[in-house]
């Protein structure tokens, strides 16, 4: 009896590898990649304002500039066990603008002085991750996700200050960084193994703390791959983004309109 069942364990394991294996291994939904990587860059029309106000002074809204921006970004989607993904996002924005001021305009308690050349220049940075739960058959899915974004904010400037009837060249600067919680929704559909369509909607929220505020973001792209694991990714996205900045006696507030096309170099797996 002893020898009958050594011989017949070996088979039940192999029977049950192979039961196993379809589940195991089991394609993803077209629409899906088990690894993909985006590495491109954004062409952005952005819109930036700051507005700052005191105890004793609300000094109105100081344009930062308006134009198109270039901008890297880079992601990454990961998909385990068919329905389950995470997705890693960055990207960078920096911008510069020098004006002459026609209206005294205070910032971090330093009054910049009316018709003073006022150089005001802001770095933005933001990273995200995210859980994606994707449901639906075939080659549409829909998924909802929740995660957390890290974005820190540079904003200074510089120019013409007055003080005791003193004229002399100032700046003020804030550095902040805050991690606040994000919800997302999503659509992919696969027309074929090669050319595939998304919509993606996040959503960013914090509340208290010294840098608070929203970010927005919404993007409609396509993917085209005339290589299995190569291809291209071109998308358009719009972005809004509002931060507050609270200091004893002090707020000020920097908006952010960012839209425009995007393309990265797609590589899957």
């Amino acid at each position: 009896m002893a020898k009958k069942n050594s011989k017949s364990l070996p088979a039940l394991c192999a029977l049950g590898l192979l039961a196993a294996s379809p589940a195991a291994f089991a394609d993803p939904s077209p629409a899906l990649d088990r690894v993909s990587i985006w590495l491109g860059g954004s062409y952005l029309n952005t819109d930036a304002h700051l507005k700052a106000d005191s105890d004793d002074l609300s000094t109105g809204r100081l344009d930062l500039g308006s134009g198109h921006e270039s901008v890297a970004r880079a992601r990454l989607d990961l998909l385990l066990f068919d329905t389950q993904g995470f997705t890693f996002d960055f990207y960078r924005l920096s911008r510069s603008q020098t004006q002459t001021l026609t209206e005294q305009f205070n910032f971090q308690g330093v009054p910049f002085d009316l018709n003073a050349r006022v150089r005001g220049k802001f770095d933005f940075d933001i990273g995200s991750a995210a859980y994606h739960w994707w449901f639906g058959s075939g080659s549409d899915v829909f998924g909802i996700g929740l995660g957390a974004a890290y974005y820190r904010a540079k904003l200074g400037l510089s120019g013409s200050a007055t003080a005791d009837g003193q004229t002399y060249e100032a700046s003020a600067k804030w550095d902040e960084d805050a991690v606040a919680p994000m919800v997302t929704l999503a659509y992919k559909h696969a027309f074929s193994d090669s050319l595939r369509f998304y919509v993606n909607a996040s959503g960013v929220k914090k509340n208290g703390g010294s840098l608070s505020g929203h970010i927005y973001d919404g993007r409609i792209g396509v993917e085209w791959f005339p290589f299995h694991n190569l291809g291209l990714g071109a998308e358009y996205g719009k972005t809004e983004i509002s931060l507050d900045h609270k200091r004893s006696g002090y707020d000020a507030n920097l908006d952010l309109d960012l839209d425009g096309p995007s393309l990265f170099a797609r590589l899957r797996f």
